[in-house]
């Protein structure tokens, strides 16, 4: 079997990943040259740890972003000859080489990487937005009003966090539980929680301009709308979405699991800004418990959220992969790095490259999250 040398195959890499490089010279470039303007973002680039989380996370956003151009196979299509491929084989009838080799369905590994870098860069920041979003909506006024809702909310939070995080996520991802409506109803529910929060945020900060707040109240509904007909009705009315059942019930069981944490930090930073002089000012002027909650307190409390949602994101990319290694991931031709590591490790006797690829990635994008979390967190220090 013709194949590349090692120098060849990490030339070759280097070159597919044209649009990468291009795009994270022009980013931290431009970073370097407006960082005094950039706010919290620019401050990143005035340390080693913040640049290179910055970097780590760009690149496989970047990857994600042009997969298509950068994959050199469909990450679903098989040849029979290469199978467990060494790194470099050369497939014959394009000439083209399997970089890192091939798994044991004869698909080529790189293309599988690059292309499970979409599905874990879609899944991981969105499940833990929504997270957010339920958390903040119940922790809010939990740590604000007190009292009888402070009380049965944080006894919600604490019921879901007495489960086991592990035993939590299998009774929620376990295979049976795709042959009910229960992934449909926890999507409903959940997705009501950023829907309310974000008209509840336009309605108490906008309300003295009907014009403006109407045309927000209008777009928010219309995007609910969608995400309601695309997520829980499987019905995306532009026709450009498609959510497979099992990746529904992983993105709800992520959210669910992860909100009673969120709300726990909301709380908590709720029950201490609210001592502060200007929210005593806010109520003051008259403003409504919802204006001094959503644009007097949160805003304030951004800080250590921004942190803790990129260690969360980076926890849930970990979840994903230890899902897809169990089995109770992605679909099982998913090219997402926990299942491609899960198929690989069953077979290392026989090669053992097909691990490597998925797990230094997964390894990497976690590392740029902490790395970036610790810059985030040194640089709310400072202020």
């Amino acid at each position: 079997m013709e194949k590349l040398s090692v120098i060849a195959i990490i030339f070759f890499t280097l070159k597919q990943l044209w649009p990468v490089w291009l795009s994270l010279w022009l980013l931290v470039a431009a970073s370097f040259a407006y960082r005094r303007r950039l706010g919290l973002y620019g401050q990143l680039f005035d340390s080693g740890v913040g640049i290179a989380g910055v970097v780590l996370i760009a690149f496989w956003f970047f990857t994600a972003l042009f997969a298509d151009i950068i994959s050199t196979f469909d990450p679903l299509q098989q040849f029979v000859a290469l199978k467990h491929a060494p790194p470099g084989a050369i497939e014959t009838s394009s000439g083209v080489p399997f970089l890192f080799g091939g798994d044991k369905l004869a698909r080529d590994v790189f293309s599988r990487m690059i292309h499970g870098s979409r599905i874990v860069l879609i899944v991981a920041p969105l499940a833990t937005a929504l997270a957010f979003a339920v958390g903040i909506a119940l922790g809010l006024p939990a740590g604000y009003l007190g009292g009888r809702i402070d009380r049965f909310f944080s006894f919600l939070a604490n019921l879901i966090l007495a489960f086991p995080l592990i035993l939590l996520f299998y009774l929620l991802v376990s295979p049976g539980i795709l042959d009910t409506p229960i992934p449909y109803v926890m999507a409903a529910v959940l997705f009501c929680f950023p829907i309310t929060l974000l008209l509840a945020m336009v309605y108490a900060g906008f309300r003295g301009r009907p014009v403006l707040c109407a045309g927000l109240i209008g777009g928010i509904l219309v995007a609910g709308a969608w995400l309601f007909a695309t997520f829980v009705f499987d019905s995306d009315p532009l026709g450009v979405m498609r959510v497979s059942p099992s990746t529904l019930n992983i993105f709800v069981a992520v959210a669910f699991a992860s909100s009673p944490s969120v709300f726990r930090i909301v709380r908590g930073l709720t029950m201490d800004i609210k001592t502060r002089e200007y929210v005593a000012a806010a109520q003051t002027r008259g403003e409504s418990p919802w204006y001094t909650m959503l644009w007097e307190i949160l805003p304030n409390a951004r800080g250590p959220l921004i942190v803790d949602a990129c260690l969360r994101i980076g926890y849930t990319t970990i979840f994903l992969g230890a899902l897809g290694y169990f089995g109770l991931g992605m679909p099982p031709e998913s090219p997402d790095w926990g299942t491609a590591i899960k198929d690989a490790s069953r077979l290392l006797r026989v090669a053992v490259h097909p691990v490597i690829p998925p797990a230094v990635a997964l390894m990497s994008f976690v590392l740029g999250l902490n790395l970036l979390a610790d810059s985030l967190r040194e640089q709310s220090l400072r202020d």
